[in-house]
């Protein structure tokens, strides 16, 4: 995509987005984004796009770091429920609750028991969400193995990406199959019509984050609404999935 293109249509969806903002902020919405994905799938470039030009007051970014040992005794969605929206206020979770569904169980981080626990319970914690008035957006960012593999060798190289490499970077692609296989039940099991899921390919960036932000907006559903729809090669519901996710 000619980078000419991609800036005029990314400054085209972000004035929407800001309109968006402004009509959901005079509506008291209540909305929570949550971006998950596979590592190097574009969380980031996706939430600074995002939140470039909106409302510094209204917004914000939780990224949790790792539970305190106070933390892994509470009841487990205790301190995401922490930073959930007020009236007027658009939070956006970079990596979630969703945590044990993917990197926990795979890494060893929770039991068989806890991870079973929490694809029983999240249903009914997010009814509680959509019902007090919430308006719950659940994005995964899916990537192929091969850009996967690239975009690492990238981070690795890069001095200005320093603090992108983590330790458990060599375990995105040495438990490529068991992340497919979490992602995959995750998705049969927590795609809900109160609350359902949305699957990004992010093998293209730019598109990618076009498509994340049209997206939104048509969630937003802000009456003044003149943005294209998703591209449905890109953006595809969470049921309709299969054979179209990485494996």
């Amino acid at each position: 995509m000619a980078k000419i293109d991609y800036d005029e249509a990314l400054e085209a969806l972000q004035i929407q987005l800001v309109e968006s903002q402004a009509w959901a902020i005079e509506q008291g919405l209540k909305v929570v984004i949550v971006l998950e994905g596979r590592d190097t799938a574009g969380k980031d470039g996706a939430i600074k796009r995002m939140t470039e030009h909106m409302a510094p007051r209204q917004t914000r970014v939780v990224a949790l770091p790792k539970p305190t040992e106070r933390e892994t005794t509470q009841w487990y969605f205790q301190r995401y429920a922490a930073h959930l929206p007020a009236a007027g206020e658009i939070v956006i979770f970079n990596r979630s609750w969703y945590n044990r569904a993917g990197v926990e169980p795979v890494m060893g981080f929770c039991t068989p028991e806890q991870h079973e626990r929490f694809l029983h319970d999240v249903p009914h914690f997010e009814r509680m969400l959509t019902q007090s008035g919430v308006l719950l957006i659940k994005l995964w960012l899916d990537i192929s193995r091969e850009e996967q593999a690239r975009r690492l060798e990238q981070r690795r190289d890069h001095p200005l990406k320093r603090f992108k490499v983590s330790p458990l970077d060599a375990e995105a692609q040495a438990r490529w199959d068991a992340y497919s296989d979490a992602r995959d039940q995750m998705l049969k099991r927590t795609h809900l019509d109160y609350a359902p899921w949305t699957v990004v390919a992010t093998d293209n960036k730019k598109k990618a984050r076009l498509n994340i932000i049209r997206h939104v907006l048509r969630r937003l559903d802000y009456p003044g609404l003149e943005a294209n729809k998703p591209d449905s090669d890109i953006v595809f519901p969470g049921d309709k999935a299969e054979g179209r996710l990485a494996k």
